[in-house]
């Protein structure tokens, strides 16, 4: 469950799953072999869990470690999910002036694709597009302007970016849907427009406002006991308004409504995109005690990635089965409330980048990251002055730009069987053969010394090492990737060019050393032709 929103201007090295026919691919690739994986936890000399501090004592572990072909990650495979009015709050007002900022913190996410962009959310439902002689509905906030199309318009082709447009259900009038409808697709151009997503999370129609009346009241926008079967009927009624064009759904956030995917699909055979949503953490409704209470530790957890990509797994199957894409179209930490104190800080960089591999591992098609201004999770804040912008990038952005280059569109996921404990170990083969390895040390108080199979993957000599760095875990400053910071703001939207280190292979191996709450990204030397 998201956080509702409200327009401001308004009022363990984890060891592949190979179950499940749809989740790994014969093994074609020519690095197959028995190696011998060795991760060596370093007990820390002063024992404070400062990335200073040298080793005292080393304890090898060895494990058994093989490459294997796995899941395949597709272009535009990582996206942003956007509130209505965000659009121009970070693009501008000015379709023939975007802000350049933005676009170039949308293509350091999909280098080399085109992104898929999903703008709705709360705001799919309190949002209209004005029709002569209908009264605007008491729960719409925010109203579409030609002025809005026309930037959104800009900056999907500035970006060449494809739209998932949501169209206000929760109004419950079939008229303003169509109009809506109509207006966008008519206004940004079919050509942008990749499908048209009905409503937003509808499990919560009939249990939170949609708005309060002027004593006060909730009045919410369906009956209480609103449900599954009665969503599955509007859904249809709508979408026989709409103009006939590709559509996404269900956008259900809970796992009571999640499991009827198969049955949503069989009634809706139209359907273009099967969308989902989900948090790992929640703000509300969560005891202190609760795995999915906000907190750093929480977030690092299995569950938090592994678990939350297990659990999404079957509705990907179940959407592939019908030859349909499947989309966790809005995703970030924590729903329900702003948590700066766990959403803002170095860990969800750290989780963004082992959660994005565990969902496509798990089979998931395409990933949108949730931001709107004032979020707690906002991953960037976008200021005007005059003709020029600038950005504060939060933490979190650090590791989506990780995972981008680590899984170059058409790159396959490389199962590494190993062992459990706080280090994750993610490799990928992209179409050029060229191998990334991907190490993440969770544990946020001691360093480890992670050995890396070179002969299984076939390399020999130098390998570089890019960081993903910061004070800490909790820091929500000093952020560096390649050791490179966008600092208090940027002006670009860029990184410098990366200061990687280097690492000799010895004996087959890649000895690489990993501070406390770190992540880094080895890129292995491009295979012989």
């Amino acid at each position: 469950m998201a956080a509702r929103f409200r327009p401001p201007q308004r009022d363990d090295l984890h060891v592949m799953r190979a179950s499940p026919r749809r989740r790994f691919f014969p093994a074609d690739l020519a690095v197959v072999s028995a190696v011998a994986l060795l991760v060596i936890a370093l007990a820390l000399a002063t024992g404070n869990g400062t990335k200073d501090s040298p080793p005292s004592a080393v304890a090898a572990v060895p494990t058994a470690s093989t490459f294997a072909g796995g899941a395949v990650v597709p272009a535009g495979f990582l996206g942003l999910s956007l509130e209505y009015p965000a659009i121009e709050a970070y693009a501008g007002t000015n379709p023939t002036a975007v802000d350049p900022v933005f676009e170039q913190l949308i293509r350091n996410l999909t280098p080399g694709q085109q992104p898929v962009l999903r703008i709705g959310g709360d705001s799919s439902d309190s949002t209209w597009w004005p029709v002569a002689g209908v009264t605007r509905p008491p729960g719409v906030t925010y109203a579409l302007t030609h002025n809005w199309i026309a930037v959104t318009k800009a900056l999907a082709a500035a970006t060449n970016a494809r739209l998932i447009l949501g169209i206000n259900l929760e109004a419950d009038n079939q008229q303003l849907a169509a109009a809506e409808a109509r207006a966008l697709l008519a206004g940004i151009g079919p050509g942008y427009v990749r499908a048209l997503e009905l409503g937003n999370e509808p499990e919560l129609y009939g249990a939170f406002a949609w708005y309060r009346t002027l004593g006060g009241g909730k009045a919410t926008g369906r009956p209480h006991g609103y449900d599954f079967a009665d969503y599955t009927r509007d859904y249809i009624d709508f979408a026989a308004a709409l103009p006939r064009y590709p559509l996404a759904g269900p956008a259900v956030s809970g796992p009571r409504w999640m499991v009827d995917l198969g049955q949503f699909l069989k009634a809706v055979p139209a359907l273009g995109i099967a969308t989902l949503h989900r948090y790992p953490l929640q703000d509300c409704f969560m005891p202190r005690g609760s795995p999915r209470y906000p907190s750093i530790d929480h977030l690092l957890s299995t569950a938090a990635s592994t678990g939350l990509a297990d659990e999404i797994a079957p509705y990907a199957s179940i959407a592939h089965a019908r030859h349909i894409p499947f989309r966790l179209d809005e995703l970030n930490t924590v729903s329900c409330g702003a948590d700066r104190a766990t959403s803002q800080t170095f860990a969800s960089a750290l989780w963004a980048v082992d959660a994005l591999f565990e969902l496509a591992r798990a089979g998931v098609d395409g990933v949108n990251i949730h931001t709107f201004p004032g979020a707690g999770y906002e991953l960037f804040r976008l200021t005007q002055s005059g003709a020029h912008w600038q950005a504060t990038v939060s933490p979190e952005y650090y590791g989506l730009m990780m995972f981008a280059q680590a899984a170059p569109p058409g790159s396959r996921l490389l199962r590494i069987s190993g062992t459990n404990g706080p280090i994750k170990i993610w490799a990928t083969k992209a179409p050029d053969g060229r191998i990334r390895i991907v190490v993440i040390n969770k544990d946020v108080a001691h360093a480890h010394v992670v050995s890396l199979p070179a002969a299984a993957a076939g390399a020999t000599g130098a390998a570089t090492i890019e960081r993903l760095e910061a004070p800490s875990a909790a820091s929500s400053t000093g952020v560096t990737l390649g050791g490179q910071s966008f600092g208090a703001t940027t002006q670009t939207g860029s990184l410098a060019a990366p200061k990687n280190e280097s690492v000799q292979e010895q004996g087959g191996r890649y000895l690489v050393t990993m501070p406390a709450a770190s992540a880094a990204l080895l890129t292995l030397p491009a295979p012989a032709r």
